[in-house]
């Protein structure tokens, strides 16, 4: 599990940094520059990732298919995530170009909207190569191929971070372009992050005497309707999610320019300790999937557990660090006073939900290993959108808790989706498998 693991948690620390480099690159310019990356992002993850998210079947079916020793099932799966990539792209970048002009209307300050937009409309030439990145990606760790994927990460970010340097602030005589210049350094890094990982992909296939495109599938509607019969609900659970805090991100907007840079930094940090238990999720995903696929229902069961423990373990740290160094965390970001002053009581509250954020994230890997991918949905649609939600803008606007009470919703709807698919992870893991896909 161990091994598993942590090339995959290095993986998704690599894919986060990139939203972490391009806002402290942007820090310098002022709270309103960190708040226009931040909507950017907000409005531009909640459709991209539904395009990752289809993907996500590929986590049960390769893994399944790797589990029997049927590596020409998952040579053809990755075939079919290829396809549904380049089928949903053409609609999700319209639907991001359409949002980047709607911002002011919908009441974002106009100092962040116009920036926001911008950058939002550069960031979307980057949606193709981000969604055959997931791809990829999901067919290397299906088959346990996941060590290099770090590499490809490190180089990545540190592409990222020169672009930044040069396009943000006019380097080596390229011309200053603000936010504009970080959205097209990380359309540049994702380019090279799909062009890398396929080219693992093709690597693999060729050592065992497969080459990739010497051998590749044709489209098959059968195998695209088993995919995303999988597929959209693990996407419908991760828009319900991200969009809930997108929402947030939103809300932070319609109050001060300090109070969304608060919001935003302070949800940098959740989000980047995030990443570790998502990549867990995704080992836990795999094993789980293996062990199914081999036919070794307790193996799955002892694969999930571990995975719990090692995700909720990192959490746990993570929390303590928030509560013991909060001031200095927010000042890596930025020394506005006013932020410094606002931003540790935000961390405070991220710690209180850390360990029932690994728990969700962990268990909803582990179902989807099963097959289970309609209950983290649901889980998610009440928790946050049912319960959590309206109680923090409630308490942000109606009671005029600020930012504040906006996080004390969220931390509510977290406790909650933890506490169900912990249950539930419970209940499914002793029948074993769910689906039985070829």
């Amino acid at each position: 599990m161990v091994a598993l693991a942590v090339p995959v948690v290095l993986s998704e620390l690599g894919w986060m940094a990139q939203g972490v480099v391009d806002t402290i690159m942007v820090g310098k310019l002022g709270p309103a520059a960190i708040g226009a990356v931040a909507v950017g992002n907000a409005v531009y993850y909640t459709p991209s990732l539904f395009g990752i998210g289809l993907l996500l079947g590929l986590d049960t079916l390769v893994s399944h298919a790797y589990g029997r020793k049927d590596h020409e099932a998952c040579h053809r799966w990755l075939a079919q995530g290829v396809y549904l990539a380049c089928i949903v792209t053409p609609p999700l970048m319209v639907l991001i170009a359409a949002a980047s002009y709607g911002l002011a209307r919908a009441g974002v300050t106009p100092e962040v909207a116009g920036p926001a937009g911008s950058y939002l409309r550069i960031l979307n030439f980057g949606t193709l190569p981000l969604l055959l990145y997931g791809a990829a990606r999901r067919y290397l760790q299906g088959v346990g191929q996941v060590r290099l994927l770090t590499l490809t990460y490190v180089l990545a970010n540190l592409l990222n971070w020169f672009g930044n340097w040069v396009l943000i602030y006019g380097k080596l005589g390229m011309p200053a372009l603000g936010v504009n210049g970080s959205a097209l350094s990380t359309c540049v890094a994702r380019i090279s992050m799909a062009v890398g990982l396929i080219g693992l992909a093709w690597h693999y296939e060729r050592k065992r005497g497969h080459p990739l495109f010497q051998h590749w599938a044709r489209p098959s509607l059968l195998r695209l309707k088993q995919l995303v019969r999988l597929g959209a609900p693990a996407a419908g659970q991760i828009v319900l999610e991200v969009g809930a805090w997108n929402l947030g991100t939103f809300c932070a907007g319609l109050l001060t320019p300090v109070a969304l840079a608060t919001h935003s930094i302070a949800l940098n940090y959740a989000s980047i300790t995030y990443m570790v238990p998502l990549g867990v999720s995704a080992a836990a995903a795999v094993s789980v999937g293996h062990a199914i696929g081999a036919g070794d229902r307790d193996r799955a069961r002892r694969a999930g557990w571990l995975a719990l423990g090692l995700g909720t373990g990192f959490m746990l740290l993570a929390a303590v660090v928030f509560f013991v160094v909060p001031r200095p965390l927010i000042a890596l970001y930025t020394t506005d006073p006013r932020v410094l002053a606002v931003g540790p009581s935000l961390l405070g509250l991220a710690a209180a939900f850390q360990i029932f954020d690994g728990i969700q994230t962990v268990s909803t890997g582990a179902l989807r290993g099963l097959g289970e991918t309609r209950f983290p949905m649901i889980a998610n649609f009440v928790g946050y959108w049912i319960l959590g939600l309206p109680l923090g803008i409630f308490l942000c606007f109606s009671l005029h808790w600020g930012i504040y009470g906006l996080w004390i919703g969220l931390t509510l709807a977290l406790i909650v989706i933890a506490s169900t698919l912990l249950l539930r992870w419970k209940k499914d893991a002793r029948k074993g498998a769910l689906i039985h896909l070829n």
